[in-house]
């Protein structure tokens, strides 16, 4: 049996799928816990799972409004009964700021906040904790709690049960595709709680970043290469780790790529799977998106951004920045030449460019990646999750646009955002390395209009190359 098929027959049963669904509304509402769980993502996948097996839709919206409504009534009881030692306790002994947003919410809402903060992400597990701390009527938390979880659980819950019955009959996907989609989602949440959870261990405050720390101090070898990489502060421990897990990663996939005479099997599924997304709109988008990522492109989203850099003499920064772009090029380039790997299809204006790996995704990692890097120094740690994830959100549909026009293998891909994030954490690594003036006074909103605007003429105007 394949890894495919064995993953296919996990698929929950639906009484286990339910009973998912209402430890994972729990989880999502319980105070603290949910900040560190990507709770959109995991209702939302297991929502899907239920629309695609016809579970009943009153038995899942209940299963969501019970486990939604413990969830609140767990942290709000914890709070009620144990103000003091919650304070105490990790997370929040090394995070008092998360319980005084928390805090500010509450005063800011009254009774009301129960019901609003449900909804708002960056309180919703917070405000019940703070409810009973501040011991909150239990009767008004209960209508409060009650009534939030009627309305959470079809906003939450119904979009993903719509998406699992109705994929498959929009796409008119063959059936053998339906198990590696179900594979590429497994993989994709995995990689989503990994990141949510690294991220937040490998600062400062993180435990892996605290017991990095102390075997640094117990050993003489690690000490000295720790306290070199800390002298300008905190030790850019995640950046170290995105560069030897990319590195690797980069490293592996290539030779399996090199020991295929052609492309891999997986790029012959998902590029049936694209070939079912043959539709006006995913074309002219992809067409958008090719121009957008070529080199023309990529000038116009930086070159406002490159002369207020010039202008305010912010040096380093543009040399990094420079750096970052002619380097990645340069491995493309070189990459391609080695490489060899001949493209799916080739237009007239990409003749004698090769496919391995996928330039334009590798550029976007490293500009999308790299913004969002240097943004999140300036920012609050609690904020960055944001950053990181917006440009993951603007990197995939460049990704994907090269699937949809054919014009690279998903391996290609794959190879590309590798790539990319190993020269994201090299200038990353850099820029670290020193103290350096902070870049949060520029006119962001004013450069990225220009970039916009530049975006806009480059794809509209100028023709592919």
């Amino acid at each position: 049996m394949s890894l495919v098929d064995a993953l296919y027959q996990l698929t929950p049963s639906p009484w286990l799928l339910l009973l998912l669904i209402l430890l994972i509304s729990l989880v999502e509402s319980l105070a603290l816990v949910g900040l560190l769980v990507p709770g959109v993502v995991l209702i939302t996948a297991a929502g899907s799972l239920a629309g695609h097996q016809d579970v009943a839709i009153p038995a899942v919206l209940s299963a969501a409004f019970v486990g939604a409504v413990l969830g609140d009534g767990i942290s709000f009881s914890l709070g009620y009964s144990q103000r003091e030692r919650v304070m105490q306790r990790w997370p929040l002994s090394q995070h008092p700021e998360w319980l005084a947003r928390g805090a500010r919410f509450f005063k800011r809402y009254g009774t009301l906040s129960v019901f609003f903060g449900r909804f708002v992400g960056p309180v919703r597990p917070i405000i019940p904790l703070v409810a009973g701390m501040l011991h909150m009527s239990p009767r008004t938390f209960a209508w409060a709690n009650i009534v939030s979880a009627a309305l959470w659980a079809p906003a939450y819950v119904l979009p993903g049960y719509l998406l699992g019955r109705s994929w498959q009959k929009l796409l008119e996907l063959p059936a053998e595709l339906e198990a590696w989609l179900i594979t590429l989602a497994i993989i994709l949440l995995f990689l989503a709680l990994m990141f949510s959870w690294g991220r937040a261990q490998l600062v400062r405050n993180g435990r892996v970043y605290g017991l990095v720390a102390g075997l640094a101090r117990r050993f003489p070898l690690l000490r000295r290469p720790w306290l070199a990489m800390g002298r300008q502060g905190e030790v850019p421990l995640a950046s170290s780790l995105l560069l030897i897990v990319s590195l690797g990663s980069f490293s592996g996939w290539t030779l399996v790529v090199l020991a295929f005479d052609g492309p891999l099997p997986i790029d012959l599924q998902i590029q049936q799977l694209f070939s079912t997304l043959q539709f006006p709109m995913a074309y002219y988008v992809s067409e958008a998106l090719a121009r957008l990522g070529d080199s023309l492109g990529i000038i116009a989203l930086i070159l406002p951004w490159a002369m207020w850099m010039l202008w305010r003499r912010h040096m380093a920064a543009l040399l990094h920045w420079a750096a970052a772009l002619g380097g990645i090029a340069l491995l493309n380039t070189w990459g391609k030449a080695v490489f060899g790997r001949v493209r799916p299809e080739t237009p007239d204006y990409l003749l004698g460019s090769l496919a391995y790996p996928s330039a334009h995704t590798s550029t976007a990692v490293v500009v999308f990646g790299l913004a969002a890097a240097f943004f999140a120094t300036v920012i609050p740690h609690a904020r960055r999750f944001w950053l990181y994830w917006g440009a993951v959100a603007l990197v995939t549909p460049m990704a994907l646009s090269r699937l949809v026009l054919g014009y690279h293998w998903f391996s290609d891909v794959i190879g590309g955002a590798m790539l990319g994030l190993i020269v994201c954490s090299l200038i990353n690594l850099s820029w670290q390395s020193r103290t350096r003036l902070p870049l949060w006074s520029c006119p962001w909103h004013i450069l990225a209009i220009a970039s916009a605007v530049l975006a806009a003429c480059r794809i509209f105007l100028l023709p592919a190359v």
